[in-house]
């Protein structure tokens, strides 16, 4: 299949791979060798663009995008939709002899203005306030977009009000990344090491996924308008068997895979792996590792590629967290560490005690930000859909812990305790005040029952949701890591030269004894977990409404406010939105069940009684009375359980109006998880039953085992 001015199928992998995106060859092919240099500079946030920069590299942006058939560009953003966002404007300049050129300008390019009154500020904006500001972040690269509209430029960009507040995703990002990079590169001073001029954290986000077939997914209301289904009765095969997991991959499916990687490798994209998940009909799609910044926008890429692609197969991607109920959701596993611009991570154990000096300082930072921050952590991944999946066997608790391994806590416990620690091979490692020797490599298993788990030179937050944008978990960690090293410096800044290595062993050991409570290596899906983390005095915020309101605490709104990543104004507002997204979604999965039930379930119910009930009066024979007496108890059964759907419906209608009239965004949430939501679950009860009553051909609506099973 060919797409745009590259057929895939006959282009060799080096030549396509990058080939949609303005990247740095690119760059250096047409950019005049001072300018690239400066832009470089820009890049790294070593020096400010001037417009004159601006000028010439949009110029030489302008001719790449439109000798590949370009006619559009869009700053492309991320406002509080948690969706992206794109307004295209033509390269045509019409010219006074009626005819046009194209043009594209370093103003342009370095900045556009959408309407800020359209898009969620939480009290930023007043309505009537309209003026905002995209501006482009040259540390991500713009990128064509070809679908049948044509070819488009795409400028990565942040979003701004006229007053400078933050209405996205991006821009308290990028100010969480300047933190952590300013404490870390204190810390390496410290530490001796002058060579590392920049400290950045990378991301490897794993996106998983349902796909379902096209023609059944347009019988579903809730799922085109909800993403999930609100009524399923479960199949006689879920995903008990495991046959699913890391099975053979169906050749429709694999058909739709390989045009993914083609158009997300086209885009500079590194998508690396892919295979069945748990589920029926569930995959994932894991990409290679990119500065947190670059990895963000790539991952609302894949998102949206994978809605495309999915189209041209006949298929539709389902993101949302828990789709069907009873098998596996869908989460996204935020794989985090710290790298320097020279080559060193700061999360791997290293081959002499320097190096691991350095290791343990950063590891007790992330283990000490993790706990002391720990419901920042779980805000960032709070939504609708993982108060279905977090604690469900399937996915980590709510409740924020870190999975070390046996082997590194015993060593972080002999640091703080002072001893030896045998290791994997068996040497024993003595652990003293001013000595910290060679660390053996792989010491963790893996974990899949921790929310945070360390896997070797990298932690895995695994409580992300599957539709959210990584941006605010990368956020919210950056700030919080950031936090805890500036504190460690500041010690260490006033302390001897001479003593400072004990200093480090000191700092090691008292921030992990005082903050070992947040880690955990058995299985985080056990109910004893839940007992045992209550007496360790862990947070266990259960649902996202109680998530959400704990942004506004005091602790959270200092390391934000603190670092310069979110300003009070900014976090107050951004809890307004999320209390009132909760609402809305909510709200919205109510008025479709209701309409599911009184208008498609209930009708489809009363036809099949009534035309049962006329053929029972048709039969007269002996020998149907057997058959007669057992249609009178499957007809009674049906009456009752529809009359329950009835009284449900009812029950949600009020409890919906109630919350509706409810203006405290916080207490109209409440209302929404704690009302609306047990209602919804009453009235789901009632019509999956009477979907597993009624025959296949009155149900109105594709079944769990269309929708699982038919690819």
């Amino acid at each position: 299949m060919a797409n745009g001015n590259i057929d895939f199928t006959k282009t060799p992998l080096t030549e396509l791979y990058g080939s949609n995106q303005f990247s740095e060859s690119v760059m250096r092919q047409r950019l005049p060798k001072s300018v690239f240099k400066e832009l470089q500079a820009v890049m790294k946030g070593e020096q400010t663009l001037t417009l004159e920069i601006a000028e010439v590299v949009a110029s030489a942006m302008r001719d790449w995008a439109i000798e590949k058939g370009a006619t559009h560009y869009t700053h492309w953003f991320q406002p509080m939709t948690g969706l992206t966002a794109e307004k295209h404007d033509s390269f045509i300049s019409p010219t006074s002899d009626g005819k046009v050129i194209m043009e594209f300008s370093g103003k342009e390019l370095i900045m556009g203005e959408p309407d800020a009154s359209s898009f969620p500020s939480g009290g930023l904006r007043a309505t009537f306030e309209a003026r905002g500001y995209t501006a482009w972040d040259t540390t991500s690269p713009a990128f064509l977009k070809e679908d049948r509209t044509g070819v488009t430029l795409y400028i990565p960009t942040a979003f701004i009000s006229f007053r400078g507040e933050a209405l996205d995703k991006k821009v308290p990002l990028l100010r969480s990344m300047e933190a952590i990079e300013k404490q870390s590169l204190r810390i390496l001073k410290i530490l001796g090491n002058d060579s590392s001029k920049h400290v950045f954290t990378t991301v490897g986000p794993e996106q998983e996924y349902f796909l379902v077939d096209k023609s059944l997914y347009d019988k579903r209301p809730d799922l085109i308008l909800a993403g999930r289904t609100l009524f399923g009765a479960m199949p006689a095969k879920g995903q008990e068997l495991d046959d699913h997991y890391f099975g053979s991959i169906k050749e429709r499916v694999s058909d739709f895979m390989r045009e993914l990687n083609y158009e997300l490798w086209k885009l500079g994209i590194s998508a690396k792996t892919q295979h069945n998940e748990v589920a029926p009909n569930q995959f994932e799609l894991a990409t290679i590792f990119a500065s947190a910044n670059v990895a963000t926008d790539n991952n609302q890429l894949v998102m949206d590629t994978l809605r495309k692609v999915a189209l041209r197969h006949g298929l539709v991607v389902l993101l949302h967290e828990k789709p069907f109920a009873g098998v596996n959701g869908s989460g996204k596993h935020n794989n985090w560490s710290i790298a320097t611009d020279d080559g060193i991570n700061l999360l791997e154990p290293g081959d002499s005690p320097h190096e691991n000096a350095q290791f343990l300082l950063f590891l007790a930072a992330v283990i000490e930000a993790v706990d002391r921050y720990a419901p920042l952590l779980r805000v960032s991944a709070a939504n609708t859909g993982n108060d279905h999946r977090l604690g469900a066997n399937e996915a980590p608790p709510a409740i924020i812990s870190i999975f070390l391994g046996d082997q590194l806590s015993d060593i972080l416990e002999a640091v703080s305790g002072g001893g030896t620690v045998k290791a994997r091979e068996g040497e024993m490692m003595i652990i003293g005040q001013t000595s910290l020797p060679k660390f053996p490599r792989h010491m963790t298993d893996r974990n899949r029952t921790s929310p945070f788990a360390f896997t070797g030179n990298k932690f895995e937050f695994r409580m992300a949701a599957s539709s959210a944008s990584i941006a605010e978990i990368n956020t919210f960690l950056n700030a919080a890591v950031a936090d805890v090293l500036a504190g460690f410096a500041e010690r260490l800044e006033t302390t001897k030269d001479a003593d400072k290595t004990k200093t480090i062993a000191e700092l090691v050991k008292e921030s992990y004894n005082n903050h070992k409570r947040v880690v955990f290596n058995g299985n985080g899906y056990s109910d004893d977990w839940v007992a045992e983390a209550e007496k360790r005095g862990l947070p266990n915020i259960a649902t996202t409404v109680e998530a959400i309101e704990r942004l506004t605490d005091d602790s959270n709104i200092g390391v934000l406010s603190r670092h310069g990543i979110l300003s009070k104004e900014e976090i107050l507002s951004r809890h307004e939105i999320y209390l009132e997204s909760y609402s809305k979604k909510i709200n919205i999965e109510a008025e479709i069940m209701l309409r599911m039930a009184r208008q498609s379930i209930y009708p489809a119910v009363n036809r099949f009684i009534a035309e049962t009930a006329k053929l029972i009066g048709q039969v007269g024979s002996i020998d149907s009375q057997l058959s007669m007496k057992r249609q009178r108890e499957i007809l009674a059964y049906l009456v009752e359980k529809a009359e329950e759907l009835a009284a449900a419906a009812d029950v949600l209608e009020v409890k919906v109006k109630s919350a509706q009239s409810i203006a405290d965004p916080s207490k109209q949430a409440r209302s929404y998880r704690f009302d609306v939501f047990v209602a919804m679950s009453t009235l789901r009860a009632a019509g999956d039953a009477l979907e597993e009553a009624l025959p296949r051909d009155a149900w109105p609506f594709p079944n769990y085992e269309e929708l699982l099973f038919m690819l």
